[in-house]
């Protein structure tokens, strides 16, 4: 028997939420050619997000809630690590967001909060909160966590704060507009027929104004995001944790969430190693970076003092 193995040249499939590529074992006998199997292999995330269009990472279930903060909360503190079904399923029976309806506080789950804080490119984000959250930090202090976990998880705020906003507030523009983030999203290429995107524009733009980026009931505009030193110490430590080198510290994307420049980011490292939560050093192209402890639990108290 002579036994090939080749890889299909077709176009990377999209297979449920995973982007994967077949690869074919074809056995040859005297019979003929007889299919064993088809093996599937992950593209890694870089390729899968290079293969995946920008348009089709943005959603519109922002509609279905902005920020949200004081339900993301009361959820944090509820959920526990066991199966998501049976969170889901107690948390349904017990209704601790007094929603009028079971069918609400599933939409809340399924389109808000799993997505975000569960199933989101950090998972099981919501164990980063759960220390704070035993601890009684402020909204101030949290609310950036809750912010950059949800921006994570929703493409579309992401890229609306590190691309349209951190643009505008480079250029001095401060006023947003609502018909011209409507544009920039509809020049994304998303599809949606203009009621949604401007259904959408609206939430996202409400959304950034209860994390704190923008001020203004009717009219928008960029306000200055809050920064407290512990909030920046605590997402250092869960960049680092997440295996990001020292030296990539200052110049991540992530920091653009907040507006946040490289300098910037230097001056709150330096203030950060003097209140002691961390230990900065710099020489050159060298960068030192490391913590007094190892679990989010124990750095919880180190920020929070307590």
């Amino acid at each position: 028997m002579i036994r090939f193995v080749f890889a299909a040249s077709v176009e990377s499939m999209r297979i449920g939420k995973t982007s994967k590529l077949l690869r074919f074992r074809v056995d040859f006998d005297l019979r003929g050619v007889r299919f064993l199997r088809a093996r599937s292999l992950q593209v890694p995330a870089s390729r899968a997000a290079t293969i995946a269009t920008r348009a089709t990472r943005y959603t519109s279930r922002i509609q279905k809630g902005g920020a949200l903060l004081e339900e993301m909360r009361q959820l944090v503190l509820l959920w526990k690590d066991e199966p998501l079904y049976d969170n889901k399923a107690r948390i349904v029976r017990a209704n601790p967001l007094n929603k009028l309806t079971r069918a609400r506080v599933v939409d809340v789950l399924n389109r808000i909060f799993i997505p975000r804080f569960v199933e989101g490119p950090i998972r099981n984000g919501w164990k980063l909160l759960v220390p704070l959250e035993k601890l009684h930090a402020s909204p101030a202090i949290v609310l950036p966590i809750y912010f950059w976990l949800t921006a994570l998880a929703e493409p579309l705020m992401y890229d609306f704060c590190t691309q349209y906003l951190s643009a505008r507030r480079a250029e001095g523009l401060l006023a947003i507009n609502v018909n011209e983030v409507a544009a920039w999203i509809e020049a994304k290429g998303c599809g949606w027929s203009p009621a949604v995107t401007i259904k959408v524009t609206r939430a996202l733009l409400a959304a950034l104004r209860d994390f704190g980026l923008l001020e203004g009931k009717g009219r928008k505009y960029l306000a200055s995001p809050p920064r407290p030193l512990s909030s920046f110490a605590y997402l250092t430590f869960c960049l680092y944790q997440s295996a990001v080198a020292a030296r990539n510290i200052l110049t991540h994307p992530d920091w653009k969430l907040f507006m946040l420049t490289p300098v910037d980011v230097e001056h709150l490292l330096l203030e950060s190693h003097q209140q002691r939560f961390l230990e900065y050093h710099a020489a050159g192209s060298v960068v030192s970076l490391s913590f007094p402890v190892s679990t989010a639990e124990e750095y919880a108290h180190v920020v929070l003092g307590r």
